[in-house]
């Protein structure tokens, strides 16, 4: 009877201490994407929509077109003047390809621009279920870098860090005049 006893005893405990599957929620903040308003060059106060913007990361060969609210990369499209695009987690920068009018039937309206982002990175830890994630400081000598790649002149006429932390999705991080 006691074998019994310290059996079923033993059982009880064992199951109590099992915990239910850890499943990450939804709503828990991850690795924060870089986010990206546009501006116009001539009013510098006024957010300027962009549409037809085609970005394109480093080493990849398909991009995203960023267009009018509605269509399917809404997902990566904060509004009508923003983006927001993710960064390298294994790197200190990230390059991507800015493609004006990507779509265009006319192709003497497309301009591309080159930009690269310099940061250093941390890894914070969110949770069991959730593991990690990284967040990114913008560097304050040369954070980014913008080429032209063409005859065509710079679109971006102008690229300023709003806020070199990007800890949030919530806010602008860099502005871009045009």
């Amino acid at each position: 009877m006691k074998k019994i006893l310290c059996f079923l005893l033993v059982f009880t405990f064992g199951l109590s201490s099992c915990e239910k599957d850890d499943i990450c929620d939804a709503n828990t903040p991850t690795t924060p994407r870089l986010i990206i308003s546009f501006y116009d060059i001539t009013n510098p106060t006024v957010k300027k929509s962009v549409t037809r913007l085609k970005v394109i990361g480093e080493g990849q060969d398909e991009g995203i077109i960023f267009n009018e609210a509605g269509d399917e990369t809404t997902k990566y499209l904060t509004s009508g003047d923003s983006i927001a695009i993710p960064l390298k987690t294994f790197e200190n920068t990230s390059t991507f390809t800015f493609i004006l009018n990507a779509d265009s039937s006319n192709p003497a309206l497309t301009n591309t621009d080159q930009v690269k982002f310099n940061y250093t990175r941390e890894n914070v830890y969110v949770s069991r279920a959730c593991g990690f994630k990284t967040l990114f400081q913008l560097l304050t000598q040369l954070p980014i870098e913008s080429t032209d790649s063409g005859s065509d002149s710079f679109w971006m006429q102008n690229i300023q860090v709003n806020n070199p932390n990007i800890e949030f999705e919530n806010e602008t991080h860099v502005k871009v005049f045009f």
